[in-house]
């Protein structure tokens, strides 16, 4: 027993660290790699192992035995055996699964049979060569999905996934056969499409199984990309060491097993860059994917400044520009959107439309369902996705992890404030009374009124007004999720507004005063929570938020986390005593585990 550690490890697999103890914060990041935080009050946090957690570690190169050390190292009391056996355990099942390539056939396929919308498999059968009219050749390929354990084998063959996807086979050698594949991998062998190697990766995830993906990636189409030294706005570009590793974290040796996964950086930290520095490491046809138009333009912007492009080889797609080059920069909502609510995607069709050599999912905590029916079809495309938190609300972490890649690089936002890569950011918390001529209302309402009756509390408005008339030294941003209250906002406070039906053409004006100074203090909803530079914000006030959501707590704080002389706050208004108080504590779980405190203040 060592009573100066910090760590306490229970047979239940949660991990209690003691913020007290002299190596509370070193334990703290040795801990992000490769646990999830739970709970986060004063004086204990509470951190879980999970399957997961384990498996995106492994992804990144940190094994079982890395993680049994660090606990073993930070334990004030013995590690239970159970909980470092669950751990090799777990953690082994990562790579006991491989696909590797497989052999390629010719057949012929009926093109009346050729569904456009993704949701539908390209199904074929072999015809007559005389039926040529209403067929056409094509090479199907295979892959195969190998393991050294005949158990594996045998309880995969009988899952559902086995049944519908996998076919028994006995080992042939193909062209280019990849060396490491094992006699007993050979012996315990599954065919399957190349079509289907998404939705076997993302099926096996939900059974426990978590697929190694060796099979080497397409290259696409050349591009002539390269960073330039100095940028066209006349400073000099140099990537920082972290941004470097980033990216070769993705791109490797560009061999099998290299060129997809997931970059976790907080905002401000150059997320945009790291997705530049992998096209111009991969120099290939690039479709980039992000959140709104306002990002499209930013990312075209950066394109431009940044790198070697020039505008003829990068498009826009979007619903007011369809447009595709070399460079496409398109986002999830034109890709999602189809005439009919049961009908096909329409716009999927740019998936295919060019020979893409890599692919980068912006945000991509806000993959919507629909890509990631699309993504599980093109997993021979290098992929990227970039990301300030791996949160989902949804649950759908596991998604990403089997159809993107698991999470290759994270670095502590605290690690980065330190060394001034972002700005040094106070969380204050002011927490007020509900108004009197609210409170009867709110007695009698169910639980999704409450929370807008909370968010909209009037006594909001004093503070906000309060705020932005002593700080005048800030560029403040007012951020919050009910329009009528953030209208009522912008009049008292005499500044714009930008909410989803504001042109996107007048959000660019409006965030170009605000860069410039032009404008001090900007009113937005949740439009802004994601992938939009305004670099020279200082100041946020929270005014209301989506229920219980932690990756939106995390994308506010980042509007105010680049680099700056003066120090960022993040300020969040909460009614007492409602259940705005129980989201609240939720959403701040994950600035808790970034090593943030919330400083309460009562008005």
């Amino acid at each position: 027993m060592q009573f100066d550690n910090p760590l306490i490890v229970q047979s239940d697999r949660t991990l209690l660290l003691d913020l007290h103890a002299p190596k509370a914060e070193e334990c703290r990041n040795a801990l992000i790699p490769f646990a999830e935080l739970e709970k986060s009050p004063e004086h204990l946090h509470t951190y879980r192992l999970t399957a997961l957690s384990l498996w995106n570690a492994a992804g990144a190169g940190f094994t079982a035995e890395q993680a049994i050390n660090t606990i073993r190292q930070y334990a004030r009391y013995e590690v239970p055996q159970s909980v470092e056996v669950w751990i090799s355990e777990t953690a082994s099942r990562f790579g006991r699964l491989r696909l590797v390539p497989g052999p390629k056939e010719e057949i012929f396929q009926n093109i009346s049979m050729y569904v456009q919308d993704n949701e539908q498999e390209n199904t074929g059968s072999k015809k007559n060569q005389n039926d040529k009219d209403h067929s056409k050749k094509i090479l199907c390929e295979y892959l195969y999905l190998v393991t050294e354990s005949p158990l594996v084998f045998k309880e995969i063959e009988a899952s559902a996934v086995g049944r519908k996807y996998l076919t028994p086979c006995t080992w042939q050698k193909v062209p280019g056969e990849d060396e490491t594949v094992s006699e007993k991998e050979k012996s315990n062998c599954f065919l399957l499409k190349l079509t289907d190697r998404g939705s076997v990766k993302q099926e096996l995830m939900s059974l426990g199984w978590p697929v190694k993906d060796d099979v080497p990636l397409i290259d696409g189409d050349p591009l002539d990309i390269s960073l330039r030294p100095v940028a066209k706005s006349g400073r000099n570009f140099t990537l920082r060491n972290y941004q470097l590793e980033a990216a070769d974290s993705i791109v490797g040796n560009k061999g099998p097993g290299t060129g997809f996964g997931t970059i976790v950086l907080p905002c401000g930290a150059g997320k945009t860059i790291v997705g530049m520095k992998v096209m111009d490491l991969l120099k290939t046809n690039t479709l980039i994917i992000t959140t709104n138009i306002s990002a499209v333009h930013q990312w075209i912007s950066e394109l431009l400044d940044k790198t070697t492009l020039t505008e003829d080889k990068i498009a826009e797609y979007t619903g007011e520009n369809k447009t595709i080059k070399e460079v496409t920069v398109a986002t999830y909502q034109i890709l999602t959107w189809r005439p009919d609510k049961d009908g096909p995607y329409p716009h999927f069709s740019l998936f295919r439309s060019k020979n893409w050599g890599l692919i980068i999912y912006d945000e991509v905590h806000m993959l919507p369902a629909p890509v990631f029916r699309v993504t599980a079809e093109i997993q021979a495309i290098r992929r990227v996705g970039l990301t300030a938190t791996l949160v989902r609300e949804d649950g759908c972490e596991g998604h990403v992890f089997s159809l993107v890649g698991p999470k290759r690089y994270d670095v502590p936002w605290k690690d980065l404030e330190s060394n001034g890569w972002i700005a040094t950011a106070e969380c204050i918390e002011i927490r007020l009374d509900l108004a009197k001529e609210k409170e009867l209302e709110y007695a009698v309402s169910d639980q999704r009124k409450k929370h807008r009756i909370a968010s909209e509390n009037p006594k909001k408005l004093e503070i906000v007004q309060k705020l932005v008339r002593e700080n005048t030294e800030d560029k403040i941003l007012v951020i919050g999720q009910y329009l009528s209250q953030l209208e009522e906002i912008a009049n008292l406070v005499k500044a714009p507004i930008i909410t989803g039906k504001t042109p996107n053409d007048e959000r660019d004006i409006i965030y170009n005063k605000f860069r410039s100074g032009e404008i001090r203090v900007l009113v937005v909803s949740k439009v802004a929570n994601f992938a939009i530079d305004l670099p020279d914000a200082s100041m946020a006030i929270q005014v209301s938020g989506t229920f219980g959501s932690r990756q939106e707590e995390a994308q506010r704080l980042g509007r105010i986390l680049r680099p700056k002389e003066r120090k960022s706050r993040f300020f969040t208004l909460i009614t007492k005593n409602t259940v705005e108080e129980d989201f609240g504590s939720n959403r701040q779980k994950f600035l808790a585990e970034q090593g943030y405190s919330y400083r309460v203040e009562k008005y």
